[in-house]
């Protein structure tokens, strides 16, 4: 590898050639200030905070989006660069509302924090907050294009990562806005609800729409039995809103709080998932064996993955599995199945999810089938950021809380139920099944080590009885565009299908790195110190297969009768509907 030598503040570093000034400066312990980069998206200089000196040039290059020249002497730190970064900082806080206290980035906030360690106490120019409204169409996401920094983070995820293009910049200028394509609402926008502009928003210009008020008051409600389901991935992340180490477990801390909140059972989303591979994997094997469905059969646990199918893939309607996702799942049995042995109706029940995802708000009601119960199955659904604000509001030590265990029957989940927080989860947990469904036997090694990993796209072979299955995993939007390309030009040319099984995930890494997560995570040392969390909670689980869980197994005998059978396909099934608005 080629390698420069350079100078950062009068300290000799060698680097790879190639590297940016920022990165190199990072060796030799300097932290260049800059509001506009983030480590999942290119440079692209737009907040100029990080400009540098060169010794023996008249240039201030933007450190982020500068590679490093051999032999060249960078001064990143001095009076006069200092100066310069304060002026920015307070002409960004000029155009930016003085609403901290009431903000929900408030102790997160990148500007906020800037600010202090600049330590700003005035401001000497002239406000000039524009003047437009917050955007709440969608039941997901809130903008609040005054608090925009323009620093284009949010845009460049969308587009690059995402490859959705539901926001982008208008105007220039002064007049630069961020906005949804064309000016619209961003729910007339192709927005899919990921949140992963929120993610990696550095202020509060796009946030979840806040829902803990519902909870509270259904909590509060003498005539409300309040249940409340977490998803896999929310085991591995809430403890970093109580700076516990990305990845750590835990689960028995997270069904304590709830139940000193107030709630009256606590379930498990895991234990739905363990249900959905029944279906899903009942489903695989009865397309592969009796020809009753299209290969491949692609997964649809993704509220956003499944809005962006509707929207620019609807051909590829009939490869979808029809089973809902664990929280649908989880929520329908929670209103029938769990109502009937506490004597309740389904109206009596409030059910809640908490959710690493913005998406899963956008789901509760997406369509007739998730009112199966005859009520809407799932009430609510909140962001893992919006419990650790519950907890920490409601005056809970989180750190002291012992751990408890979930309500039976249906909170009790096994490995292969965790590992769906994990991008290649669900199709490990698939196979761990289907290999049993059609061989009668266990997988040897229990585990499918091919699928797993952090490549955008990755395919492997996989042997089940006399049957060698191709599958693929995708993860992050753009990246499922190329495998769902592939596939219609290998439908269209007539060609045997590359693959018998796909999962999708919307989000790098999955849902462990879902728009609803912990802010200021995003990047692939925190995706795989969760994922690692998801795979250790796995190996510790007295069952590690879904048709291994007695519970699901009672949950068949008692109430749904066989895998996707009547009263299971009328409970935990859905259709789509193709909605070609925004096709390419």
């Amino acid at each position: 590898m080629s390698t420069v030598k350079v100078e950062i503040n009068g300290t000799a570093v060698e680097v790879p050639k190639g590297t940016r000034i920022l990165d190199a400066a990072k060796k030799v312990g300097v932290k260049i200030p800059a509001l506009c980069v983030h480590p999942d998206l290119e440079p692209w200089a737009a907040c100029g905070l990080c400009i540098v000196k060169v010794e023996g040039s008249p240039k201030l290059p933007r450190a982020c989006a500068t590679e490093v020249v051999d032999g060249a002497k960078y001064i990143t730190h001095d009076p006069e660069l200092n100066e310069v970064r304060r002026t920015t900082v307070e002409m960004m806080l000029a155009n930016h509302p003085n609403e901290c206290l009431t903000c929900g980035r408030s102790g997160t906030c990148e500007l906020q924090t800037m600010a202090a360690n600049f330590g700003i106490r005035e401001i000497p120019f002239d406000s000039r907050i524009p003047e437009i409204a917050r955007d709440e169409s969608t039941p997901s996401l809130v903008l609040d294009p005054r608090k925009c920094i323009s620093c284009g983070r949010c845009v460049l995820v969308c587009q690059q990562m995402q490859d959705v293009w539901a926001l982008e910049f208008l105007n220039r200028g002064d007049e630069t806005r961020m906005m949804p394509s064309g000016g619209a609402l961003l729910n007339e926008s192709p927005c899919i609800k990921c949140g992963q502009c929120s993610a990696h928003c550095p202020v509060g210009a796009i946030y979840e729409k806040d829902e803990t008020k519902r909870l509270l008051e259904a909590i509060r409600d003498p005539d409300k039995h309040v249940a409340v389901q977490i998803a896999p991935a929310v085991r591995v992340a809430l403890g970093e809103a109580f700076d516990l180490p990305a990845g750590e477990i835990t689960t028995g801390k997270i069904y304590a709080a709830l139940r000193r909140l107030g709630v009256d059972a606590v379930f498990d989303t895991n234990f739905a998932a363990d249900l959905t591979i029944m279906e899903e994997g009942t489903e695989l094997v009865e397309r592969l064996t009796k020809g009753n469905g299209e290969i491949p059969l692609i997964t649809s646990c993704c509220p956003s993955w499944v809005d962006y199918m509707e929207k620019y893939y609807d051909d590829m309607i009939p490869h979808f599995s029809t089973a809902k996702s664990p929280m649908m799942m989880q929520g329908v049995l929670t209103k029938t199945y769990y109502a009937e042995s506490k004597g309740l109706s389904s109206k009596e029940i409030f059910s809640a999810a908490i959710m690493p995802c913005t998406a899963k708000k956008f789901e509760c009601s997406r369509d007739v089938n998730m009112f199966a119960s005859g009520e809407q199955d799932v009430d609510v659904s909140l962001t893992t950021r919006e419990l650790a604000r519950m907890i920490k509001s409601s005056g809970i030590d989180f750190h002291s809380l012992s751990d408890e265990d979930a309500d039976a029957p249906i909170g009790a989940y096994t490995g292969a139920g965790t590992i769906f927080g994990a991008t290649g989860g669900v199709m490990e947990a698939a196979l761990r099944t289907a290999h049993y469904l059609v061989t009668g036997n266990e997988h040897a090694g229990i585990t499918f080590e091919d699928v797993r990993g952090m490549d955008g796209v990755r395919s492997a072979e996989v042997q089940v009885g006399d049957t060698t299955l191709r599958v693929a995993i995708a993860h992050g939007i753009a990246n499922v565009r190329d495998l769902m390309n592939q596939l219609r030009e290998a439908k269209a040319a007539g060609q045997e299908p590359p693959f018998h099984f796909i999962e999708v995930m919307a989000c790098r890494g999955g849902c462990i790195s879902g728009g609803g997560q912990p802010y200021a995570t995003s990047s692939d040392e925190t995706r795989e110190q969760r994922i690692a969390g998801i795979y250790k909670d796995d190996e510790k689980s007295e069952f590690r297969c879904s048709h291994h869980n007695p519970f699901i197994k009672k949950v068949y005998d008692d109430f749904l009768g066989a895998p996707n059978g009547k009263k299971a396909h009328e409970l935990l099934h859905t259709h789509y509907t193709p909605r070609p608005l925004y096709k390419k």
